[in-house]
């Protein structure tokens, strides 16, 4: 990220107007590692910090843990959120179908990059084609969660653009903790888990699972979540969206620099019950990093175009992102 370029984005942020704006915001996050920083934010009252700093605090915060595109995006179009931690294909699902809507929303910056993992739990399983009818695979939210979109960009690479689909059928929306424990007790109908860190890392120490497949080996460590705001709200609230973006460069910066105190923050704010040295190992993965710059999202877009998902598709990712970072290297 290029951070003289986001230093001159947050200070014409906040150079601008005074007027009055919210004095609530109602946020949410998920529950694995890739919204690390938004936890951080939470357990240290980032947010809180910068805007009293902007003068426009003090803030009244409300957070919720949601988990599954479906879930986040109607609990956004439905005015209970006003920011939201989400994968990025089902952000720009909804960008798309609610773009010229009074429930416009509009990115606010990248989240977190890394991987995804299928994982699943008959050995016979070794790789997407040999998942069949009588096995089921959990994802967040079906259709829209990053996990779902993910598997369909393998169904396509694997079996042809035209049965993208094929595994479709198997899918089942469920948050990452509950997929955890039914894979993992091998009692359900649940045999593939498409997992979040710590999940995914987590279900490995157990013998009857293994990995099949990681999103690196599609995609590369692209952006997996970003943060997204009603439009309506970042529009009318330039001082908050300002203390946002300053709020998560620090705390992006504190991950980087204090990896032992982010472990802490995480498990704080999770409750998901890790060894600490399990949570470092994630952090200190180098494909796992955190900026305000989105990376690579562009190639969700394409392919949810190609699918017929969205229509009238963005054409850069400044598109997607408020103006204030489009000076950013992002992609």
């Amino acid at each position: 990220m290029h951070r003289r370029n986001f230093l001159a984005a947050a200070a014409a942020l906040a150079a601008a107007p005074a007027r009055a704006e919210a004095n609530e915001v109602r946020l949410s996050h998920g529950y694995g590692i890739h919204y690390l920083p938004l936890m951080v934010m939470r357990d240290r009252k980032l947010l809180e910090k910068h805007a009293e700093a902007k003068g426009v605090g003090p803030l009244q915060l409300s957070w919720r843990t949601l988990d599954g595109g479906n879930t986040i995006n109607d609990a956004m179009l439905s005015g209970a959120l006003d920011i939201a931690g989400t994968g990025a294909p089902g952000f720009i699902t909804l960008w798309a179908k609610a773009r010229n809507a009074n429930s416009a929303v509009t990115g606010v910056c990248g989240l977190g990059n890394g991987a995804l993992w299928l994982n699943a739990n008959k050995p016979e399983i070794k790789s997407i084609r040999d998942f069949s009818q009588k096995d089921k695979i959990a994802v967040p939210g079906i259709k829209t969660s990053f996990a779902a979109v993910v598997l369909e960009m393998a169904a396509a690479h694997e079996f042809g653009m035209e049965n993208y689909a094929k595994l479709d059928p198997l899918t089942v929306g469920m948050p990452h903790p509950e997929a955890m424990a039914a894979l993992v007790s091998g009692k359900t109908e649940i045999t593939g888990h498409f997992a979040s860190p710590p999940f995914s890392n987590q279900e490995l120490t157990y013998p009857n699972v293994h990995r099949v497949v990681s999103t690196v080996d599609l995609l590369g460590p692209i952006t997996i979540d970003v943060v997204f705001a009603s439009k309506r709200f970042a529009e009318a609230n330039p001082g908050i969206m300002a203390a946002f973006l300053a709020a998560k460069d620090e705390a992006d910066r504190f991950i980087a620099g204090n990896k032992a105190g982010a472990a802490e923050s995480f498990a704080r704010v999770s409750k998901v019950n890790l060894a600490p040295e399990l949570i470092r190992t994630m952090l200190d993965d180098p494909e796992t990093s955190f900026t305000v710059a989105p990376a690579g999202v562009l190639k969700y877009a394409e392919f949810l175009a190609r699918t017929g998902t969205v229509k009238n598709g963005p054409s850069a990712w400044t598109d997607l992102f408020i103006p204030e970072i489009h000076g950013l290297a992002g992609s």
